[in-house]
């Protein structure tokens, strides 16, 4: 599956869940907490190559995630995405160690989740601050951001590991 977002730095994620509420999105996460581990061999061939094996937590589900290195886009993140759910947590650490990978970042956020004209939205409190993030085809995603008021300048590319490595 190819992933491609954006994120875009906000003040009030209150004021823009409103605002999508009124365009018609559809609540599909309530608001919840999120620990993200991010995994690589020791010699760090993962980081090397631009790719990301993530196990993520929120309760009792868990979700474990490649990402390959990102693709071309002046605007977008775009990257080949492989994701598949993880009944139990513990095990699939353990499973990872045991194939010679060790925990390299971890991060956690609160984050609810939202849909709209086919159009994941995120919305993401984090130590780097709060973020709207908008998953799907690029011109849905800037058509949103046009219904938003938000300007395409205002758009960035980077993950959290890199917005949270500058805090």
């Amino acid at each position: 599956m190819l992933e491609i977002e954006v994120k875009i730095p906000t003040e009030d994620l209150t004021v823009v869940r409103a605002r999508l509420l009124e365009l018609g999105a559809v609540v599909l996460q309530e608001r919840h907490r999120e620990e993200n581990t991010l995994y690589d061999f020791r010699t760090g061939d993962l980081s090397r190559r631009r790719e990301a094996l993530r196990l993520r937590t929120r309760g009792r589900k868990a979700e474990l995630t490649f990402k390959g290195p990102p693709l071309r886009s002046r605007r977008f993140k775009v990257r080949r995405e492989f994701e598949t759910e993880v009944r139990k947590p513990k095990q699939a650490m353990k499973i990872l160690k045991s194939l010679g990978f060790v925990p390299v970042f971890q991060y956690s956020k609160h984050r609810a989740v939202l849909k709209i004209d086919r159009v994941r939205v995120c919305l993401d409190e984090t130590a780097a601050g709060n973020f709207l993030e908008l998953e799907g085809e690029r011109n849905r995603i800037m058509a949103l951001a046009k219904k938003l008021g938000m300007s395409p300048r205002s758009m960035i590319k980077k993950n959290y590991v890199e917005l949270l490595a500058k805090t």
